[in-house]
Order: structure tokens, then sequence, then C-alpha cells
């Protein structure tokens, strides 16, 4: 033993980080280089004479460059045969429980005669979750494509001397008051707040997010109508410097593409307004932030009117505009396509 290979063992021996196989060889092989016996080494660490004789073997003929490594053939051998493990993953893609929609770890180790510890296993390692399922639905507009680019295009490549705002309505929101006064977190517990609740009347939020800085502009409104979309019109009208083009982000709703709607903004040309395709909602990034609003505010709120959700609404939009941050749009127009067209080859295949 070299006094580079002791000092390297000596470290590795003091490590608290090592594997503990490494630390224990380490240490063995340092007494073994002090001319103690595989007997006794073996009797300080509870191992066999043969493994400490092994491991001084392996030392003389590789050094410590596989120090810690187990060689192939060595270890605990699969409990579980080959053919059982697919058989398990077959039986979790292909079929279902009696009278159940789903396998659970529980269900599959009875069916299959393992433990649940072992399915729990091979579903990790082969990254299947029964458990959770994912929404998902591919929009059926004759125009997706066009009305994908049109979209992505603003936000990947915006046109100058213009604001280009994702528009929406939160509609229905609801003012619930709990039933019985909710108690604050305290040290072991987490706050609490009864299940039921008492319904106080809706309000509609209508709302503008500017892609480039993040800024809304919002108005909660009593209905959901064309008169309702025009008054927000007006809104962002005043909001936004008259020397600038507005490309509005919005979704088919009816309303917006009224009469009325069409007749004022042929009298306010700066207006343009860009369509989503249908069932597309995760394409308006407006919709990202009504989630940062219900998860932030409304969730876990406490309303008895109206006007307390309301006043709600309009403190998180002033915490917002007092600090905005824009969400980035990075998905090209060519990889939602790509991944649409993988969707639908699927769907197709299922249907055949």
């Amino acid at each position: 033993m070299s006094d580079g290979q002791r000092e390297i063992l000596e470290t590795l021996a003091r490590s608290r980080t090592a594997a503990h196989r490494e630390v224990t060889r380490a240490k063995a092989l340092l007494l073994a280089g002090q001319g103690v016996a595989n007997t006794a080494i073996a009797a300080r660490f509870g191992v066999s004479p043969s493994s400490v004789a092994g491991w001084r073997s392996r030392f003389g003929e590789e050094g410590l460059t596989k120090l810690g490594k187990v060689r192939k053939g060595r270890g605990r051998k699969p409990s579980i045969p080959a053919e059982k493990v697919e058989a398990i993953i077959e039986a979790t893609l292909h079929t279902k429980p009696p009278g159940q929609t789903h396998w659970s770890c529980r269900s599959m180790a009875k069916a299959q005669g393992v433990s649940p510890a072992t399915i729990q296993r091979i579903w990790s390692a082969r990254g299947l979750k029964p458990h959770l399922v994912e929404t998902f639905k591919l929009s059926n507009d004759r125009r997706f494509e066009a009305k994908l680019l049109d979209v992505v295009g603003l936000y990947l490549n915006p046109p100058d001397k213009a604001v280009v705002l994702c528009m929406d309505e939160k509609s229905q929101i609801q003012a619930l008051d709990r039933s019985q006064p909710s108690l604050p977190m305290k040290k072991g517990r987490a706050g609490t707040m009864t299940h039921d609740y008492k319904r106080n009347g809706t309000t509609t939020l209508f709302a503008a997010l500017n892609v480039l800085t993040g800024l809304v502009i919002g108005q909660c409104l009593p209905r959901h109508r064309h008169d309702e979309f025009l008054h927000f019109l007006r809104e962002v009208d005043r909001e936004v410097p008259a020397d600038l083009a507005i490309h509005m982000i919005l979704d088919n709703y009816g309303t917006h593409t009224h009469e009325n709607v069409e007749a004022w903004l042929a009298k306010h040309p700066r207006f343009h307004l860009h369509f989503i395709p249908t069932s597309s909602s995760w394409l308006n990034l407006v919709e990202r932030w009504f989630r940062e609003l219900t998860d932030k505010a409304l969730r876990r709120g406490v309303f008895p009117s109206v006007p307390t959700l309301i006043a709600a609404i309009e403190d998180f939009l002033r915490a917002n505009n007092a600090d905005p941050k824009p969400f980035v749009w990075t998905a090209t127009a060519e990889e939602i396509l790509e991944k649409v067209r993988r969707g639908r080859a699927a769907l197709d295949a299922i249907a055949g």
C-alpha cells in the first residue's frame, strides 16, 4: 500500500457522506495494511473472513479504482421472475379490476400474488401511475392551424407600436361564506375551515393580461353579456395609450362577435381581435393568471357578500400590477402542431 493510497483510504474512512460499503472496505484495508488478520477484521465489521480476503485480493489486483463497486454477478438476485414482471405490466396497461376503473397497488398485488411493495417498485421503474389521469381535448376547429399560427405568432413576435392583450371572462365567481369561523394556523396544526358554505351571490371578472409586462386590466361586472363586454372594451380603450394598436386574444364566446360589438369595433380600428381555436383555452395566457387568482385569493377566501368578493379581487389586481410578472410563452407553433398530430394519430388508432 503506497502512501498516496493510504491517504485516500484514511480520508474515505472518515467520510460521513460516502456509501457505507466504501467506508467499511476502506477501514478494513487500512487494518489489513497494519498486518491485522482477516479473521480479526471480519469480526470487527461483522462480515466473513472470505469477504475480507476478497477485498484484499481485489485491492492487490485493481488498487482503488473500483473500491465499493459490486462485481457483475454479485449482490442480491431478483426475487421476481422477468415473466412475472411483464405479466404485471401487461395487466396494468390492458386490464381493469372487476367493477373498478383502475388498479391500485393492493388490488394488483392480490391479483398477481405478490406484495404491494413489489407492485410499487415495478410501476415506479416503468413510470406507470394508474391512480392518475390527465384531461385533454383535441380541437375540431377547421381553422385550428391558422388560428394557432396567428396567436403563437403574436406571443413570439409581437408587432411594433402595439400591445398584445390576452382577454377572457371568469364568470360565476361565487361569494362563499363558511358556516362557522375558520381557525388560524398554529404550531403543529394547519389552518382550518368548514367544508360547507353559504352562497352569497356571484360576479364576473373581465380581465386582459398584457403579454409583455404582466399588467392586468380587470373589471368586475354583474353579468356576462355583450353589453358588459362592450363596457370592458371601453375600459381597455381608456387604459391603453392612444398611439398603440391593440391586439386582443380571446375565445369564441358569442358575446365577442355580437353585432353591436362588431359595430363598435368598426368605429375603433386600433382594436384587432384574434380568436383562439375552439376547445383550446390553454392557448390563452390569461387562463394561467386566473389560476393564480383562484389559488391565492379565492379558494381559501371567506366572502359574506359580493362587494367583499369584488374587493378581494381588486386587491389581488392591485398587488399584481404593483409587481407584475409576465408569463413567457416558449412553445413554437410547429411543436404544438406535431404534438396535436400525435394525439390525433393515437385517437385514430383507438377508434380504428
